[in-house]
């Protein structure tokens, strides 16, 4: 038998942890032998000592082992999938599982909730009137073999030991622990039964990572576990200094995922869609260059097919398909506002962390786990970094419910535009790949 406190001693002192080790440290996590408190040492003593690729590798294996382990070996279709690292405004899971499935793809896509200032893909989804993200096993693989995807929460038999983990890192400071943060993610996708996952690794203002080196090494870590576990994998570097498209709040980034499939979409938010789409098409066998991704998913957005397998999944989750041709059908706040320009200008930067903070002060998001969420709220954008501006022009309007949530959400905006009298050109949104 192997006691908790030789394991967190190893640790404290610096030293690697053996496979015996890491899988009875989370098999105890899960059957309660380790302690609440044995568990946050450790995860301590991990944050303050590292883990080496080995180590980090085999904490992601015993994690997703923890529970049930699909396996989609029906499927004849390549088995991809998408994970970005949060942040405001991003409904790309919204667009790309749905053209990923018309060009070819199966994409068996478990999402999470917003928390704080980041948006979570299953409460823009709820926002649909029925949609229901929690599958049982037989109905999420059914779909996947009709519908080729399928968009759903984690299930309490999944990977029960990242529940209890991420709870404790939470109230413990120890989230930033890169082995730590790639354990969490992984053991999660690795339970989906995928072949490939290609990743977007987020920095900036309103990203987890603030900086590129940090992104850089979260995303080289994630690449290289995926790798270790036989898996192939992809990652893009992408900013996330201003929010992504315009629209940030549930129903009004549905709304606007909606118009991507329609061709209609913002050029920052299609930019970052079409290569990660394109990764998971070279990934999976589709194709073997992005030239003939970007044939494909062209075809699929003006044929209207990825459209189609949007509506196929909203129709099969027993979602309301009617809001894809009647955005009324979706939450509406009972107040409009508009925030406009003190001066003329140029727009130099949109704050994504203060827009994404005012938007969870309207209600749109969570300060804890438990809040209720307002469908309705939000915010859209006028005015994105580089844009000119008038003294006056409306910089954003703001969709609330309640009156002292926006003034609120008010305080946060009068830091989140920046404007200056020189013309200014936007940063390039990708930043690098690996």
């Amino acid at each position: 038998m192997v006691l908790p406190q030789e394991i967190i001693a190893l640790k404290r002192d610096g030293q690697a942890l053996k496979r015996a080790q890491i899988e009875a440290f989370v098999q105890g996590v899960v059957d309660g032998s380790f302690k609440d408190y044995q568990a946050a040492a450790l995860l301590m003593a991990i944050l303050l000592n590292g883990m080496d690729a080995e180590e980090t590798a085999c904490l992601t294996e015993s994690m997703m082992r923890s529970g049930r382990v699909l396996q989609l070996h029906e499927i004849d279709r390549p088995k991809v999938d998408k994970h970005s690292t949060g942040g405001v405004g991003d409904k790309v899971s919204l667009i790309l599982a749905p053209l990923a499935a018309a060009c070819g793809l199966c994409v068996p896509m478990m999402s999470g909730r917003g928390l704080g200032h980041t948006g979570g893909t299953l409460d823009k989804l709820e926002s649909i009137d029925g949609f229901n993200v929690y599958l049982s096993e037989a109905e999420f693989r059914a779909q996947l073999q009709t519908l080729h995807t399928a968009m759903i929460g984690q299930s309490s038999e999944m990977v029960p030991a990242d529940r209890i983990l991420y709870g404790l890192r939470d109230v413990t400071a120890t989230v930033e622990s890169i082995p730590l943060i790639c354990s969490s993610i992984l053991s999660k996708k690795m339970a989906e039964g995928i072949d490939a996952l290609v990743l977007d690794v987020k920095c900036g203002r309103g990203a987890f990572m603030k900086t590129e080196a940090d992104a850089r090494e979260l995303a080289g870590s994630l690449v290289r576990i995926c790798e270790a576990m036989g898996r192939r994998a992809s990652a893009l570097i992408s900013r996330m200094d201003a929010p992504l498209g315009f629209a940030v709040g549930n129903a009004l980034e549905v709304i606007e995922a909606i118009e991507c499939l329609k061709g209609r979409g913002p050029a920052d938010l299609m930019e970052i869609t079409y290569a990660l789409t394109a990764r998971m098409l070279e990934l999976g066998g589709i194709v073997s260059e992005e030239g003939q991704a970007r044939e494909l998913m062209a075809d699929a957005l003006d044929s209207g097919s990825a459209l189609e397998f949007f509506r196929g999944m909203v129709e099969a989750q027993g979602g309301d398909a009617l809001v894809i041709d009647d955005y009324s059908r979706l939450p509406r706040a009972a107040e409009l506002a508009e925030y406009r320009s003190e001066s003329d200008g140029y727009v130099a930067g949109v704050d994504a962390r203060l827009v994404g903070e005012a938007v969870c002060l309207l209600g749109a998001g969570r300060q804890a786990s438990d809040d209720t969420i307002d469908p309705s709220a939000g915010i859209v954008l006028k005015k994105k970094p580089g844009d000119s501006v008038s003294r006056d022009e409306c910089l954003c309007c703001i969709y609330y419910n309640d009156t002292a949530r926006y003034e609120e959400a008010l305080q946060r905006l009068e830091g989140a535009f920046a404007i200056s009298t020189e013309p200014v050109e936007a940063p390039a949104l990708i930043i690098d790949s690996l």
